[in-house]
């Protein structure tokens, strides 16, 4: 009997296949199941997997994983428009028996409110803290619309022009200022902050008529192709 010789693993010469690899990575980073708890629920099944050989597949998962991330993380920065958050994490601090906090720095894009043709994506990017620096180097290279808070490292970035030579044009999030009035309002009677709210509330029923519809063509594009194609014939 002759055969082909077998296809190499992802954990070469070892025994997990890529789907075992991949069901540990999710449970650890989509369900929030820390490798040692999979470790105990691996040795009570009767397979003794110690938490060190867990770690080290989810390296080599994650390293398999990069490039498509550097690829979607190149996608999204070469986007018109993006959002940008970050959100803080609590973090292992080995030797102090305790945690401290890191940052997923998020950037999204979605095109479906305004019916835009780019698919929704989104990417994290983790770093130790929020400032400016780490929002630098993170978007370096972007230039174009970016939505976010009102975050003073984000106010930085409008003001240095991008590798491309474009800019960064902030678009803050309505949501973060309209809470301000919300608060206000929730406080005592404030005639101005109902006035406000009520102009907001215009203008998201206004939102929500029109979301995931394509703009309108500006008025006379069709008579003006249709001139310039008589022109050429």
């Amino acid at each position: 009997m002759v055969r082909p010789p077998a296809p190499e693993r992802l954990i070469k010469n070892g025994i997990p296949t890529e789907a075992l690899v991949a069901a540990v990575m999710a449970d650890k980073y989509v369900w929030h199941k820390p490798l040692y708890r999979q470790a105990r629920i691996m040795a009570l099944q009767g397979l003794p997997v110690d938490r060190a050989t867990l770690a080290g597949w989810v390296g080599v998962g994650a390293a398999e994983l990069k490039p498509v991330y550097l690829r979607m993380k190149q996608i999204l920065l070469g986007a018109a428009k993006i959002a940008v958050d970050e959100t803080r994490a609590p973090v292992l601090d080995p030797g102090r028996g305790g945690t401290k906090s890191g940052y997923f720095w998020a950037i999204a894009r979605d095109d479906r409110p305004w019916g835009g043709p780019d698919p929704p994506a989104v990417i994290y990017s983790y770093a130790p803290g929020r400032g400016g620096v780490h929002a630098s180097a993170l978007l370096a290279d972007y230039c174009g619309i970016m939505q976010c808070d009102g975050y003073a490292a984000y106010k930085q970035l409008a003001d240095r022009q991008g590798d491309g030579g474009g800019r960064v044009t902030l678009a803050f999030c309505s949501s973060h200022w309209r809470r301000k009035f919300v608060e206000i309002d929730r406080a005592g009677s404030a005639p101005i902050v109902r006035e406000a709210l009520e102009r907001i509330a215009a203008l998201y029923a206004i939102e929500s008529r029109i979301r995931g519809r394509t703009p309108p063509r500006p008025p006379g594009r069709e008579q003006a192709a249709g001139r310039g194609a008589q022109g050429l014939a």
